[in-house]
């Protein structure tokens, strides 16, 4: 993703466009809008390649009913009646430059006390096609039509209401046929009819041309797997245990799946995937001071039986015990699950980290900005949300110093400031030399107050 667009979300009034990179900072007083602010990057993904109705209330964000998500204008204007959101992408090429862009936007409107989806167009101004579904109202029937169309022609789909989507998506049945069609505008089945809404006569031979484009375009919207949905991490991890016994290790937002998944890894034959993660987590440890050593000490010889995390720190010249995970400071356990999920085989693509740093040593968190960059690039993007300056302070240093493959226009700030009811997304840049471009007076001043009290200024 790289531009994101919220209105009447929570609160942002106006229209906000937010720039986003491929390592992209949050940061701004509590309760600016940071974690709606995530909450909606996910429910994009949803929208665009979602198997299921966009959930504004799963963990780790619950942003609670229409009412509560719905921004409140305050006086006679009152609520909002719907709210919108949409997002930019753009595929970079060699050189920078852009080979493939797309559109997507989404209005929510209520159904009784919950947002529902009533409009997704998702558009290629490459090649002037574009997709539409659209749910209209009467009474308590709703009446769904898909629209699809290009600079020539359009065409309209009406799906009979027995159909009972639950919300708008592009249906399945109906995007591999497309191509298909020997008569637009013929009854295609007995749920569905199409007819031509612009264009020449359907005897047209540029038809086909048209949906051929139109294909090509319908093919970016097929569904998602979700092995690629955006990783959404709480701001407080699970807790440390002394002993852990073997189980499923489905992911959830505090990690408490972890641990299974690292015995998991330790107690397959083929051990290549656990040298290489244990390698790169103990390179984590060993760069911000938390430990040397991470392995799994087994209370059994079969993989059912109950096992320890165990850390050791090197000393000298002896190299120290092996200790009990929940017998070191609480950061270890708090950070552990966001590292794993960044260095593991088979990430995710999009990562939304709520405070990562916290419980963590100021240099355990300027190693964590490190971590952020030689993680962050075109195929892995990060959005974080920080209170700590540490983190900011790394980055910043690390892309003016090289140290990773980032470049200044690979790193986005965007400052969230309040505004009376609402809030103001500002999109910062950095330079080579690790400045802040455009950074607003309240912006320096969030920062700096304290530094100038410090020094005594």
């Amino acid at each position: 993703m790289n531009r994101v667009r919220l209105k009447d979300f929570r609160c942002f009034r106006e229209e906000q466009e937010a720039v986003l990179a491929p390592l992209t900072l949050l940061v701004g007083e509590n309760s600016t809008g940071k974690t709606s602010f995530m909450a909606a990057v996910r429910v994009l993904w949803d929208v665009l390649y979602g198997r299921r109705e966009p959930d504004f209330k799963e963990d780790p964000y619950d942003l609670g009913s229409f009412d509560d998500i719905a921004h409140y204008r305050g006086g006679r204007s009152g609520r909002a009646e719907s709210f919108s959101m949409g997002f930019d992408l753009v595929h970079e090429g060699e050189e920078g430059r852009a080979t493939q862009r797309c559109q997507l936007d989404a209005v929510f409107g209520r159904r009784s006390a919950a947002p529902f989806l009533l409009e997704r167009r998702f558009a290629d101004p490459d090649t002037n096609t574009w997709i539409e579904l659209v749910t209209k109202r009467a009474k308590v029937v709703e009446s769904r039509y898909l629209r699809v169309g290009t600079a020539e022609s359009a065409w309209e789909i009406v799906f009979a209401a027995k159909l009972g989507f639950g919300y708008g998506y592009v249906p399945p049945l109906m995007v591999p046929d497309m191509a298909d069609w020997e008569a637009i505008g013929s009854k295609v089945a007995d749920f569905v009819t199409v007819r031509k809404t612009r264009g020449h006569d359907d005897s047209d031979a540029g038809d086909k041309q048209q949906i051929q484009r139109l294909q090509g375009l319908l093919e970016k919207v097929r569904f998602g797997d979700d092995q690629e949905r955006p990783y959404a991490s709480a701001p407080i991890r699970s807790k440390p245990r002394r002993t852990y016994d073997p189980s499923r290790f489905t992911r959830d937002p505090e990690g408490a799946y972890v641990p299974m998944y690292l015995s998991h890894l330790n107690a397959r034959r083929a051990k290549s995937e656990w040298d290489d993660l244990k390698r790169s987590l103990e390179e984590f440890g060993r760069d911000s001071g938390l430990f040397d050593e991470i392995g799994i000490r087994r209370l059994g010889k079969l993989e059912s039986d109950p096992f320890q995390l165990q850390i050791r720190k090197f000393g000298r010249p002896a190299k120290g015990p092996h200790r009990n995970i929940i017998d070191v400071g609480y950061g270890v356990s708090q950070v552990l699950p966001v590292v794993t999920e960044l260095l593991r085989n088979q990430a995710r693509r999009i990562f939304l980290l709520q405070q990562p740093e916290v419980h963590l040593h100021p240099s355990a968190q300027a190693a964590l900005g490190s971590l952020f960059c030689r993680v962050a690039g075109p195929e892995r993007q990060l959005i974080v949300e920080t209170h700590s300056d540490h983190v900011l302070d790394r980055i910043r240093m690390d892309v003016r110093d090289g140290v990773s493959q980032l470049r200044p226009s690979d790193v986005s700030i965007l400052f969230f400031e309040r505004r009376n009811l609402g809030v103001r997304i500002h999109s910062l840049r950095i330079d080579d030399q690790g400045n802040v471009l455009g950074a607003p007076t309240s912006y320096r001043r969030f920062f700096m107050d304290e530094v100038h009290r410090s020094i005594g200024l």
